[in-house]
């Protein structure tokens, strides 16, 4: 089992955009942060099995990643 850092971002026209850095292009979307972030899963698993298909190694370091927010002022 692996653990992936998810990113939820308000989206323009509502709901939330969900990415995931450790797997470039594995992007998705819900309208609530619930069903992003289920969606997330489901693309998750869908990059995975895609990776696994073709032969290709998933990226190393997944449950390493550390997030840490910076602050800067930005006037």
């Amino acid at each position: 089992m692996a653990r992936f850092i998810v990113y939820l971002e308000p989206a323009e026209e509502g709901g939330y955009i969900a990415s995931v850095p450790a797997l470039p292009g594995c992007v998705t979307q819900g309208e609530t942060k619930e069903e992003a972030l289920t969606m997330a899963e489901d693309a998750i698993k869908g990059y995975i099995e895609s990776l696994k298909k073709h032969g290709e190694s998933l990226p190393l370091g997944l449950d390493k990643a550390e997030v840490e927010t910076v602050t800067v002022d930005v006037a």
